[in-house]
């Protein structure tokens, strides 16, 4: 019995240690978390197309370009003389060409370039990068009835067009 009573004794007195036994803090720290949101523009834009001119009446035309920058973001759209001038746009074939020019407005009042010169370019300010906040500009196009115009051959007449947005 009294080995028992040692035994017993010797029991407490290690679950006495262990129950007395302190847990480690533990450690921590922090860490910052950051992002930066760059500047961007995205363009989209269809063919403008004036149908088949038969020399006896002038054309007009118009098309959307569409335009997403971030939100805020200022922007300007230009558009470039293709291949003519800003005076005098060209559409070709070969080496016939029909005059045309791109406005900013249905009146056709005021050239759409890259700001010089007589042209104008059109500002804007971005809404955001998703499609539900892209901002749409139109184009209209005017194909006049010149006499330049009225004496071109048959055919299919193109020019092409760089659409730029500075932000």
């Amino acid at each position: 019995m009294h080995l028992n009573r040692h035994a017993l004794f010797a029991g407490a007195v290690v679950l006495g240690f262990c129950g007395s036994a302190q847990a480690a803090s533990p450690a921590s720290t922090t860490f910052g978390v950051s992002a930066s949101v760059a500047a961007n523009c995205l363009v989209t834009a269809t063919d403008l197309v004036f149908g088949s001119y038969d020399g006896t009446v002038a054309k007009s035309a118009s098309q959307n370009l569409k335009v997403r920058c971030t939100n805020n973001l200022p922007y300007t759209v230009k558009l470039s003389s293709g291949g003519g001038s800003f005076a005098q746009r060209l559409l070709s074939n070969g080496t016939d060409t029909l005059q045309y020019n791109l406005f900013i407005d249905a009146g056709f009042t005021s050239i759409w370039g890259d700001g010089t010169g007589s042209t104008v370019n059109v500002p804007g300010v971005g809404a955001g990068m998703s499609a539900t906040k892209e901002k749409t500009h139109t184009i209209f196009g005017s194909l006049p009835n010149s006499v330049a115009n009225q004496d071109a051959p048959v055919g299919n007449y193109t020019d092409t067009i760089t659409v730029t947005v500075e932000y």
